[in-house]
């Protein structure tokens, strides 16, 4: 039996109720539909399927939201990942504009489901895009007309140097704009919500489960677990995104692990917060190695920057952030602490989710790019949908380019490093 998983030492884990992991999976079940991973991926399309009255189970190698749904800055994004000049270059006006569309639908379910099953996840509404570069201002600009005129979204609002300034609290930056359909929430709040949702709903969901094998049968698939379990099931989603090493070898090739860090400080005055983000919006930064940072409902500020990309992470983590925040806070360097901790999240070359069906009876959605708050259980549910029998949205998302990334699974890292290691360089010369 494999030992009990604890949460990440984060801020999350420390602000929800504690409560026991739920038993790992002993025997064998037999279920309509197996998912492997307890992110917003599997809850999600956990619950579509259990609300439509489908045997699903979810397999969890550690704790619900253990992974980057657990872990990461909290912030809903407007869009895809690739803002719509990529998309519209890669796959035709028509192709992108649905994929706007869906965008937007991705951030409605989540609304949708927070509301219907009355889960209190500290949603706060505002997000700031601040560009790092003065060059990128009239990029951010014409960006946000093209996207009332094109798209009809009418909730951006550009920002100039000193309304940003007044609005988060340092003058680095040069411009930006605020998207009020834009927010920030408390994920792990939101993953235990969906969870006991699922389970409300006839879901099973088994903890400390780690999924070791996957076999093919005539008449469905065979997952093993470490815990000594087997789930026979007539269909699989693999929803580990970062966390699925050996289980399928062509998503591996397309989906890369990546490590990044948060620190949260202890609780700052109300006249420290309001000076610093009086409006509470979240913030995100133009940088290809991206800053994030907002102020939780206590009134703590969460800062995310760096990351790595080897196995292991910086030997004195709190160091490590607190140098790339003292870039955009120089007075809050030596902010006392609370928490920092890492995590592993997942890209893909294109920074677009593979979404697949690598087998008649197997389906992965993964590589969300850090912008998986939405998308990641929206893709989920897309993907429940598919084995429903609505392929509708899955044949859009489904077309997504996620070629494999050089050098095949051994080599990979080495030249990610390489490549991440030029664009921030970049990030700091041009």
């Amino acid at each position: 039996m494999p030992a009990r998983a604890a949460h990440a030492p984060s801020y999350y884990a420390a602000t929800i109720p504690q409560r026991p992991p739920r038993a790992a999976l002993e025997g064998t079940l037999k279920a309509d539909v197996a998912i492997v991973g307890a992110g917003f991926t599997g809850l999600n399309a956990a619950l579509t399927l259990a609300e439509a009255g489908r045997r699903v189970v979810v397999l969890e190698a550690e704790r619900v939201g253990w992974g980057a749904t657990g872990r990461n800055g909290g912030q809903l994004h407007s869009g895809q990942r690739r803002d719509q000049h990529y998309l519209e270059a890669q796959y035709g006006p028509e192709m992108a504009r649905r994929l706007w569309d869906l965008a937007e639908e991705a951030k409605a379910l989540l609304h949708a489901r927070a509301e219907r099953h009355g889960i209190d996840c500290d949603w706060m509404p505002g997000l700031i895009e601040a560009a790092h570069k003065k060059r990128f201002v009239t990029e951010e600009w014409d960006y946000a007309e093209k996207l009332s005129r094109d798209y009809g979204y009418e909730k951006l609002r550009p920002l100039g140097r000193e309304a940003l300034a007044e609005a988060i609290g340092t003058d680095v930056y040069h411009g930006g704009v605020r998207d009020m359909g834009g927010g920030h929430l408390h994920p792990l709040k939101l993953a235990e919500g969906l969870a006991e949702a699922v389970e409300r709903a006839g879901g099973a969901i088994h903890e400390t489960s780690r999924v070791v094998r996957l076999e093919h049968g005539p008449s469905g698939a065979v997952l093993t677990t470490d815990s000594g379990g087997r789930v026979e099931a007539e269909a699989v989603l693999l929803a580990g995104n970062g966390y699925l090493a050996g289980l399928d070898a062509a998503s591996e090739a397309r989906v890369m692990p990546i490590n990044n860090y948060i620190l949260t400080s202890e609780p700052l005055t109300k006249t420290q917060a309001d000076a610093l983000i009086p409006g509470r919006e979240a913030v995100s930064d133009s940088r290809f190695v991206v800053y994030y940072w907002r102020l939780t409902n206590d009134r703590r500020l969460l800062f995310g920057g760096g990351e790595t990309y080897r196995r292991g992470g910086p030997r004195d983590l709190e160091s490590f952030v607190r140098a790339h925040l003292a870039k955009v806070y120089p007075e809050l360097a030596m902010v006392p602490a609370s928490h920092v901790w890492g995590g592993t999240l997942a890209v893909t070359q294109t920074r677009l989710p593979a979404i697949r069906r690598t087998h008649p009876r197997v389906y992965v959605a993964a590589g969300f790019s850090g912008h998986g708050v939405a998308i990641s259980g929206f893709s989920g549910h897309v993907v429940a949908q598919a084995i429903l029998g609505d392929t509708d949205r899955f044949d859009v998302v489904s077309r997504l380019k996620t070629p494999p990334f050089p050098g095949g699974r051994m080599f990979r890292w080495p030249i990610l490093a390489l490549a991440m290691s030029w664009f921030s360089l970049r990030d700091r010369l041009w």
